[in-house]
């Protein structure tokens, strides 16, 4: 079973709509924009026909009208040039102000300003001709404050949507990740739960095999198994509550462990282990810690199907302490390597494909590490690293 392969159909249908919404936004906003350029440039050819009006023989007859169509331009610059493109000058050489409008004083009065000012009014449209009968003058005019201001506006709408999109996505993978969290949780707690009932009954019936005068060595292996199954039940309860951490010899408890489950393990399997001969203090809770090497090691016997070689080393740096569980398995894909932590994921026929992630939990939120595959070869071994940081550091 897979519970990452389950979808919300809600959340994809909400996040789609958002996107056709934007879509649809901006493009509506596009169509707003070119029509408001559009009206622009009528305006333009509107005001540079009363221009041509001024300047024809009949201008008496048009005067009023032609003086009114100029003064309604307030907002569009505009820079009236010779047919050559360049400036219109005055009796001195200067370029002649009567022929710019809507454009400040500080660009006017500095013609370097002004011709830069004039090369950008030619990039943005195409000029418009002014016919003079005896000469040709272009019109080279550019957008309006409005304009520049609305041409931000479907970035500002982009934004905003993907924000949304962001927040819609975050609350849904927040909320999915706190249901399985609870399930898991509530899972653990059951097991715990479960567990307790029997092991007490054995617990009293190891006593009463003891006043049998049973064989000690049987009492003993008996006692193992008794306190191993406290140990998993103290595991189990841990689960979705905050364990306390102590101050312990990381490497101590990873010998312990590699100890444990060594013995335990198939003597087909090759196990190596390279540890430091100094302590390293790490904050630590060691039942949790001991239950995350132990799912690795599982992890990795796993994969190489009870046979195969499988080494522990602890490596450290002035901050770090890294944790590395090595095997000769089958690999794993890389596209697979985020995923194998997410709860459910097995690639086993049976299994609930919990261990990974019990041990994905346990580091990285119980403990202030992480957790991931360090490198894998199909076919030639996987290479799993824990990085906790040592006692007195705060965070990675």
């Amino acid at each position: 079973m897979n519970f990452s392969d389950e979808r919300n159909f809600s959340s994809y249908f909400i996040i789609i709509a958002v996107v056709v919404i934007t879509a649809l936004a901006l493009w509506s906003t596009s169509l707003f924009l070119e029509r408001f350029k559009d009206d622009e440039r009528t305006k333009i050819e509107i005001w540079a026909q009363s221009q041509e009006a001024l300047n024809s023989e009949q201008s008496d007859d048009y005067l009023e009208l032609s003086i009114l169509i100029s003064a309604t331009n307030r907002s569009i610059p505009i820079i009236i040039t010779d047919f050559k493109g360049d400036f219109i000058r005055d009796s001195i050489g200067k370029p002649d102000p009567s022929y710019f409008q809507n454009i400040s004083e500080n660009i006017i009065e500095n013609e370097s300003k002004l011709t830069s000012y004039l090369n950008n009014l030619k990039s943005q449209n195409k000029p418009i001709e002014i016919d003079l009968r005896d000469t040709v003058q272009y019109i080279y005019y550019g957008h309006s404050d409005i304009l520049n201001k609305l041409k931000y506006y479907p970035l500002a709408i982009a934004l905003i949507l993907l924000l949304l999109i962001g927040v819609i996505y975050f609350f849904f993978t927040t909320s999915n990740a706190s249901k399985e969290n609870k399930l898991w949780a509530g899972m653990a707690k059951e097991t715990a739960h479960q567990i307790g009932t029997p092991l007490s009954s054995l617990v009293g019936w190891n006593e009463i095999l003891k006043a049998e005068n049973v064989n000690p060595e049987y009492i003993i292996e008996i006692e193992k198994d008794i306190s191993r199954l406290k140990v998993i039940t103290e595991r189990f309860s841990k689960i979705g509550s905050i364990p306390k951490l102590e101050e312990v010899d990381i490497v101590q408890e990873t010998k312990d462990a590699y100890t444990y489950l060594q013995s335990r393990s198939s003597k087909l399997i090759n196990f190596s282990i390279n540890l430091p001969n100094d302590p390293i203090n790490v904050s630590l809770n060691s039942q949790l810690y001991s239950w995350t090497i132990e799912n690795l090691v599982k992890n990795a016997i796993d994969a190489m199907r009870g046979k195969g070689d499988l080494k522990i080393e602890l490596t450290d740096d002035p901050k770090r302490v890294f944790i590395k569980v090595h095997d000769t398995g089958k690999g794993i894909p890389k596209s697979k390597f985020t995923k194998i932590f997410e709860p459910g994921y097995t690639s086993k026929t049976r299994g609930w494909g919990l261990g990974l992630s019990l041990a994905k939990r346990i580091i990285e939120e119980y403990h202030p590490g992480r957790i991931r595959v360090l490198r894998s070869e199909i076919d030639k071994g996987s290479t799993f690293q824990i990085t906790l940081p040592k006692s007195g550091i705060d965070s990675l």
